[in-house]
């Protein structure tokens, strides 16, 4: 678990990494807004209730890459899913759509790098003491769980009952992994998490020396 000397570094190092992001990257938010507008015909913009630190509901922004299909609004999407746009899917594949984070992230609601934030029902449901472990830190935009299942849409787009397999695979392992990541928490992993995300790596799993990975 985190201590106070840890908890202060990493959020120092959120405000620096997301200010030194947006001074970048701020140019391509609106071309990418108005893309996401036009190709979705809805706001550029997609903002969800999610849960964060100690079960604090935040709104997440994001940029918007699924259309509203009439009887389609589940939570679970796989890459054959036909609310994804031609943009969406490109926006989706590099990560693009999760650049309006960094907002959160100046905010206070979201890390840099931690657990991806869910909807009500599923961390904040947790039995302990993996609530409490997941719950204990801010969500982040990237992590071990993120880099594991980078291809999520893609595993559950090949399985017969992609809501069955999401529930009964695919979260719980997200969540051992979460656990794992508060439990053995380490600056040097948040930056490696953060270059693998930046190359594109997939599945890596660092767990409890440095630098060892499974």
């Amino acid at each position: 678990m985190l201590n106070a000397r840890q908890r202060f570094f990493k959020r120092a190092f959120d405000i620096l990494a997301a200010t030194a992001a947006l001074a970048v990257l701020w140019w391509g938010i609106p071309p990418v807004w108005l893309l996401a507008r036009l190709s979705t015909g809805d706001t550029g913009f997609f903002t969800q209730t999610r849960v964060g630190m100690k079960g604090k509901y935040f709104r997440v922004i994001k940029f918007r890459t699924m259309r509203r299909v009439p009887g389609k609004d589940g939570t679970v999407t796989t890459a054959r899913d036909e609310r994804i746009t031609g943009i969406g899917r490109v926006l989706r594949r590099w990560k693009i759509d999760e650049l309006p984070q960094l907002f959160n992230v100046l905010a206070g609601d979201m890390s840099i790098v931690g657990p991806r934030p869910d909807v009500p029902g599923f961390a904040d449901a947790l039995p302990e003491p993996e609530r409490s472990i997941i719950l204990s830190v801010r969500p982040g935009i990237t992590g071990p769980a993120a880099l594991k299942y980078r291809d999520e849409e893609t595993i559950l787009a090949q399985v017969e009952d992609p809501e069955t397999y999401n529930r009964e695979v695919i979260y719980p392992d997200k969540v051992r992994l979460n656990c794992e990541y508060v439990q053995h928490y380490s600056f040097v992993r948040d930056m490696w998490y953060i270059l693998a995300t930046l190359a594109g790596y997939r599945y890596p799993e660092i767990v409890r020396g440095e630098g060892e990975m499974s």
